[in-house]
């Protein structure tokens, strides 16, 4: 080795690294390392909605809330049934049903008064046994004619169904029935049989039995209670006259200031029922 190679800087170039010329670097590509498929955002908001991840708790609100849906529609379509009765009824008859309502209104806010007045009668009463008595009786009458043991008088109409065709069954005027009862009606007789809470009508051939009382056409019904409200009730739309009509029988209603319910029940004992009062 010589003397120049052991000079300080001969030395140190020596062990640094041979310099790079700016044209080497530049002709030099630089590589990168390749990498996966790239990913879109609305990619990725796919991959998280689908397939969907549902768990129990949200697996049960979703049947309730389906449930709950369920039931509003099913509540919703039933009131739009029977509201769809009165959609097509004239003026006339919409302003009648309100009457009618108006009217079974006011019964029972009659009925209330009465009740009240009976109740205020026997704790002012300075004798109230026989102030109890009295109303024991009043009410004994009462029962008596909703019973059929008594016979009773009053205001009322007379409806007469003419059924040539024999088209007439007993359901028919079992709904005429229900709907007087409705209207307010305090007693019924139809052709000489009374009616009471649990009479029951039947077809028996082109005639109609009632509580096993055979009756031919035409069928007479007698009816004590307020004109006003029962005959009404018997011509709402779509009501008792005219389905009757429809089975090609005539109906004819008439008001009338005193009606006469003369036909009877036997007075049944009870043959279990006591009682309870002591």
């Amino acid at each position: 080795m010589s003397h120049e190679d052991e000079r300080p800087e001969n030395r140190l170039r020596r062990e640094l690294p041979e310099e790079v010329s700016a044209s080497d670097s530049a002709e030099t590509p630089i590589t990168e390392e390749k990498s996966g498929p790239t990913v879109t955002g609305r990619q990725r908001l796919v991959q998280g909605l689908w397939p969907p991840r549902v768990s129990r708790a949200q697996l049960i609100v979703a049947v309730l809330l389906f449930g709950l849906g369920f039931g509003l529609a099913v509540q919703v379509a039933s009131n739009s049934n029977s509201d769809s009765a009165l959609r097509g009824a004239r003026q006339e008859d919409l302003v009648r049903i309100l009457d009618e309502l108006d009217d079974r209104t006011q019964r029972l806010e009659d009925e209330k008064q009465g009740l009240q007045k009976q109740r205020d009668e026997l704790e002012n009463s300075s004798d109230q046994a026989e102030e109890a008595r009295k109303q024991t009786a009043e009410k004994e009458k009462q029962l008596g004619i909703l019973a059929g043991t008594v016979a009773a008088q009053g205001p009322g109409i007379t409806m007469t169904i003419d059924d040539t065709k024999g088209t007439v069954e007993a359901d028919m005027l079992l709904d005429a029935v229900q709907e007087l009862r409705a209207a307010g009606a305090e007693a019924i007789q139809v052709n000489g049989v009374r009616v009471v809470a649990g009479t029951y009508l039947t077809d028996s051939g082109k005639s109609v039995s009632v509580d096993g009382n055979k009756i031919n056409a035409p069928y007479r019904f007698k009816v004590i209670g307020k004109p006003q409200d029962l005959e009404p009730a018997l011509n709402i739309p779509g009501g008792v006259v005219q389905t009757l009509e429809k089975e090609q029988a005539t109906v004819t209603v008439e008001r009338s200031s005193k009606i006469i319910v003369e036909a009877l029940r036997a007075a049944k004992q009870p043959d279990y029922a006591r009682s309870s009062s002591r």
